[in-house]
């Protein structure tokens, strides 16, 4: 079970130094209500409604009121980005899913200019670090989740084993007890033979005093008649 456990362990960690050369940030355009816009994409292979369900999270926890969802469209007017930029921004983000995992793009004005990776490199690249960092976060919370998993098969494979242990347990004392109950029939047996011989000499002795009663018959009549032929012959 332990291999198994470390096996697994190992797969996650395989798993996760591929999805850190997995998460590319390219430009993309998307139109939004029919305005086409130029943003930045980063993929991440993962579930859509669990990226999705973070990307949301970490925005509503960071600027609350201001993020606005229109059937997956997310508005934020005024917000500040401190690692893109000092001055408040609008950000129109989109979060996709692919046939490998999902994608999660944004369109950022900041004011003089869009986010363009020609136009405004240095904030191009903030921005794809802040993404960057988000797809790491979501590897890692996934590493972390696939370990607790890994952790309570572990548990559960210790307890099935411990379960099977006890289960040899019982047998060995049902086997015991089976053993003593043996002995103890075998005991009964004896003691039922010896039991049934005694009454077998019991028969034979009752036959013998059966026929020593008839022998005091015959001689009990044997005087009887005697006793009858001396009175026949008083005269």
């Amino acid at each position: 079970m332990k291999r198994s456990l470390l096996i697994l362990l190992v797969v996650c960690l395989a798993t996760l130094g591929g999805y850190a050369q997995k998460s590319p940030v390219d430009e993309a355009d998307m139109s939004i209500g029919n305005v086409p816009r130029t943003g930045q994409r980063v993929s991440v292979q993962l579930d859509n409604k669990r990226v999705e369900a973070a990307w949301l999270k970490q925005l509503n926890d960071k600027f609350g009121s201001k993020v606005k969802n229109n059937k997956g469209v997310v508005t934020m007017d005024g917000v500040i980005i401190e690692e893109i930029a000092p001055t408040p921004i609008r950000v129109i983000s989109k979060v996709d899913a692919t046939p490998t995992g999902t994608t999660v793009w944004w369109s950022i004005d900041l004011g003089n200019a869009y986010l363009a990776k020609d136009k405004t490199p240095v904030q191009w690249k903030s921005a794809e670090k802040y993404l960057k960092d988000f797809a790491r976060m979501m590897y890692r919370e996934d590493l972390v989740s696939q370990i607790a998993e890994a952790e309570r098969a572990l548990v559960a494979s210790q307890n099935n084993h411990m379960a099977v242990i006890e289960k040899a347990n019982t047998i060995k004392k049902d086997i015991e007890k089976n053993k003593a109950r043996k002995i103890e029939i075998q005991q009964m047996l004896a003691a039922n033979a010896a039991e049934l011989q005694q009454f077998n000499n019991l028969i034979d002795l009752n036959l013998k005093e059966q026929e020593a009663a008839r022998g005091d018959i015959v001689n009990m009549r044997v005087a009887l008649e005697a006793v009858k032929d001396r009175m026949n012959k008083i005269e």
